[in-house]
């Protein structure tokens, strides 16, 4: 949680200060060594975070990457930056591939302090990928992406479990990517391996056409439909809790409605008659307190009753369904929270009007 909000804070900051920011130089400073702080190491230690990394390339000489981030003496990860409006291109950033090559380095890392490419040699050994196993935008965060940034933290930074993870993250992220676009554009092939599965006759050119938009529009129904009925499967896995934990909660067996608690029923009945038909307020009896429901939906409290102890309460809501206890001495101090309980119901009944009075 506290890196979340850390790199939640620095996309803030992106966000606030882009526009201000006109070179490269001023974004590796406003934005990518913020980021190598937040992942533990500090920029300011040159055993730690190299600037201007160089390294013996040959024939090539004096060649840099912006930074290396070092552990234990050695390089674990080279960082290449781009000015935050750069489209962030692999192919115009060569000095990855060879620093990669020539360091012991297993990742390398392509940003411009939005954008965040992290790229190791899962085709070739000591080559570098030319597609990234690990992409993502700063201002765009979730949680699953805050979980692998996690594996880049000091603390955490482990050369084998990053890289065997990272083939299933290239891939399931190239695979989701090429089912978002045959969904938007279904291909032709793709439009022929799903065709000859329903249709029988020969798969002409206008046959294909017409499946197209037909394989289109089944993918959109597919998902609308899916997305429904994995909500109305979570609303009713939630009533079918409430329903489990009511009954665990309440053993009826064990419960013993008082005189008192019926008087103080029809106490509260009659204050709220001037507003609802009696049918609508139903009292519900428990173990520990007697509860008075509108509608009997156990999610719009209008009251609770503690008469049974020594000290009798009477539990009141405010607009967020927090319960305040309020002491009485009888039944019939309920009739000096009318307005209260008035407030309660008119907020369920028009919700809009605003907070209820605690």
């Amino acid at each position: 949680m506290e890196l979340h909000n850390q790199l939640k804070g620095l996309a803030d900051k992106v966000e606030k200060l882009k526009d201000q920011i006109g070179t490269e130089e001023s974004t590796k400073h406003a934005f990518v060594l913020p980021f190598i702080n937040i992942l533990g190491y500090d920029a300011f230690n040159p055993t730690e975070v190299v600037p201007e990394f160089t390294a013996d390339l040959g024939l090539k000489k004096g060649e840099k990457v912006d930074y290396a981030i070092y552990q234990n003496g050695a390089p674990i990860l080279i960082i290449e930056c781009k000015h935050w409006g750069s489209e962030l291109n692999v192919h115009n950033s060569s000095q990855l591939f060879r620093y990669f090559h020539v360091t012991k380095t297993r990742f390398a890392l392509l940003t411009n302090g939005i954008t965040y490419k992290f790229y190791t040699d899962l085709e070739e050994p000591n080559k570098m990928d030319e597609k990234p196993f690990f992409e993502f935008d700063i201002t765009k965060l979730k949680d699953g992406t805050t979980k692998e940034i996690e594996k880049f933290h000091k603390s955490n930074f482990d050369v084998n479990k990053i890289v065997d993870n990272a083939s299933t993250l290239k891939y399931t992220r190239e695979l989701k990517q090429t089912i978002d676009r045959e969904i938007q554009s279904p291909s032709t092939d793709f439009v022929k391996l799903l065709t000859c599965q329903v249709y029988s006759g020969r798969l002409t050119a206008n046959v294909v056409e017409e499946f197209s938009d037909l394989v289109k529009k089944a993918f959109g129904q597919f998902i609308s439909e899916k997305v429904n009925d994995r909500l109305n499967s979570a609303l009713n896995n939630e009533e079918e809790k409430q329903k489990e934990e009511l009954i665990q909660e309440e053993p009826t067996s064990k419960i013993d409605t008082t005189e008192e608690e019926m008087e103080g029923f029809n106490i509260v009945l009659a204050i709220l008659r001037r507003k609802l038909s009696k049918d609508r307020v139903v009292h519900r009896d428990t173990q520990s307190y007697f509860g008075i429901l509108l509608d009997d939906n156990n999610r719009k409290p209008i009251c609770r009753l503690h008469l049974n102890g020594g000290i009798k309460y009477i539990s009141l809501f405010d607009s967020n369904k927090k319960e305040v206890k309020e002491r009485i001495e009888s039944v019939d101090d309920i009739y000096n929270f009318e307005k209260q309980l008035l407030k309660v119901v008119e907020h369920y009944e028009n919700p809009e009007i605003g907070k209820m009075v605690g």
